[in-house]
This record gives C-alpha cells, structure tokens and sequence, in this order.
C-alpha cells in the first residue's frame, strides 16, 4: 500500500481505441505489374486509382508514392509524382455531376535501379503506396490529407 492506496488502484486501465475512420482520399486500388519483374523488359508500374474527397480545393497538389525496399533493406528506391489537383478534378469529373465520383489514375514507373541507380539484384521485394493531398502555405507545400497506404510484394528476375 501507497499512502492509503492498493496497488491495484495505481494500475493504468487499457483504454479502448476507437478505430480511425477511413479518409476521404482513398486509393481505391493498385495494380502493380509486371509480375515477376524483369528490368530488361521495361519498367515496373505502380497504377494507383485514387478517389479525391468530395469537397477538394482544386490550387491542391496530389501526390503519389512509393517506396520499394528488399527483404534486407540494403536496396531501397523511393518514387514520386507531384500533380496539381485542377487537371484531374477538371478533366476527370464526372458528367452527371456526382462529385464523390472523382476518381484519378495516377502511374508511378520504377526502371529497377536502387538509390545509387544500380541495377537491383534477384530477389523478393516490397512495397509501400502513399497517396496525399498538399496545400501551398507560407513555408512550402504542407500535408493535408493522407490516404491508407498499400503494400505488397513482387520478385525480381532477370
């Protein structure tokens, strides 16, 4: 005893978490393809569909990710495209008017070099996609919205 207290009266309680819900950015799906991965035959792609929110302020940029690492983390190469949101909010809203349809086709291509631009040995590779929505603020572009990200695997042949 403490002072008048059980020890178990000092035992935290787990609280229970409340799951997150899913934002509004959302990659719908991603294809990554070719599988299995030969560098020879041209690059790897990432096609990621992605649904931008409902009410999107169109000076925002969108940016797609991906981080592609081996097993032993020695060869890692991160990808990414930075696209304004007005091109795909203007040229790929639907006809009918529904808003919550805005959906984007973004392609991420890997040649199948590392970070040091060296041609990635054989092996069994992973992925991260990330999808996030930038603003323009005083010091630079911030981070507004993230989607879920999504993993996977490929292997690389030659």
């Amino acid at each position: 005893m403490l002072a008048g207290q059980s020890v178990d009266g000092l035992a935290k309680t787990k609280s229970k978490l409340v799951p997150r819900p899913e934002p509004e950015l959302k990659i719908l799906a991603l294809h990554a393809a070719p599988t299995p991965y030969r560098p020879q035959d041209g690059p790897f792609h990432f096609i990621a569909t992605v649904q931008l929110p409902k009410d999107i302020d169109e000076q925002m940029m969108l940016e797609v990710s991906a981080l592609v690492m081996s097993s032993s983390m020695t060869s890692l190469r991160f990808l990414s495209i930075r696209q304004p949101v007005n091109e795909h909010v203007l040229s790929d809203r639907p006809t009918d008017g529904d808003a919550s349809q805005n959906r984007v086709h973004m392609d991420l291509a890997w040649d199948g070099l590392d970070h040091n631009k060296q041609q990635v040995p054989i092996g069994s590779y992973e992925y991260e996609v990330r999808v996030k929505l930038l603003s323009n603020g005083e010091k630079g572009q911030r981070t507004q919205m993230l989607a879920w990200p999504k993993r996977g695997k490929f292997v690389v042949k030659h």
